[in-house]
């Protein structure tokens, strides 16, 4: 049997009175510089996380979650027409109307979400794919305290999850563990049966090879993450990027699974890959 988000978020609740204040939540980078060619001709004048999705932008559902969620502050990557989402956004944005978010002693409820962006185009000319996009934000992510940020999370920003919880909890347990990388999967939609990772009983990551027998289940691109990662011996991006290498994620978590540092679970909430114009289609469908 493997963990899901439903038992986790059960079995924090028994270890944790109701009345007790939720725990400090981690910050958060959004990766939005892809240049989205599956969308095209859509993408051609707009940037792929910033194309509608039941009447806001796609990125918008992302951000409005994480203000919920208490998150202190994001970092957004840019990098195709990475002028126009600061232009939308701005430096912050209001947690949106509905439950009222998580906010940590001494805020309003009503705080706008800080909002910084990681310029990858007008920096170097070009997105510099994911993990290289994260080693280069990180150098903006404080923690709050004066220091730059150990935890965080991590979201790609074409991605419709409008159920998904960046919950304090989530993020707490992540940081009393010694996981390098804590990953949200989902069952395999039908653009990727194979899946991409395998999932173990005791809630570790599993990098199975081709032939391997057991299920794979499909990397959600939302995650918990520690900067160590982004660190020798997993990463040899000098801390910041400063010389843009482009370099993938995938990689980075195979490795550290082989060592059995990366944990998962699943999550059975509505999520879609927005990759083409059919499924952004059938999003924007009237219900």
């Amino acid at each position: 049997m493997v963990p899901d988000s439903a038992s986790a978020s059960a079995a924090a609740s028994a270890a944790s009175p109701a009345s007790a204040p939720a725990p400090q939540n981690a910050p958060a980078i959004v990766l939005a510089a892809g240049r989205g060619e599956r969308m095209r001709p859509l993408t051609d004048t707009t940037p792929k996380p910033m194309l509608a999705v039941q009447g806001k932008p796609l990125l918008q559902w992302h951000l409005e979650a994480l203000a919920r969620g208490g998150v202190p502050l994001v970092c957004i990557n840019t990098a195709w027409l990475g002028e126009l989402v600061p232009k939308h956004f701005g430096a912050s944005i209001m947690p949106a109307p509905g439950p009222a978010p998580v906010r940590q002693p001494g805020t309003s409820p009503t705080a706008p979400l800080p909002l910084l962006y990681s310029m990858e185009g007008l920096d170097f000319g070009d997105a510099l794919e994911t993990a290289g996009g994260v080693a280069r934000a990180l150098r903006l992510l404080p923690d709050g305290k004066g220091a730059l940020a150990d935890v965080f999370w991590l979201a790609a920003g074409d991605v419709y999850v409008p159920g998904f919880e960046f919950s304090p909890e989530s993020a707490a347990r992540f940081a009393a563990s010694t996981a390098l990388a804590h990953l949200w999967l989902v069952p395999n939609p039908p653009h990727n049966p194979r899946g991409d990772f395998g999932l173990a009983p005791d809630g570790r990551a599993l990098n199975l090879p081709p032939d391997h027998p057991g299920p794979r289940y499909t990397y959600s691109t939302i995650g918990l993450f520690r900067r160590a990662l982004f660190q020798p011996p997993w990463c040899h991006i000098p801390p910041g990027n400063p010389h843009g290498v482009k370099a993938p994620l995938a990689p980075l978590l195979r490795h550290a699974m082989d060592n059995g540092h990366i944990t998962a679970e699943l999550y059975h909430g509505p999520w879609t890959d927005v990759g083409t114009p059919e499924r952004l289609q059938e999003l924007n469908r009237p219900q």
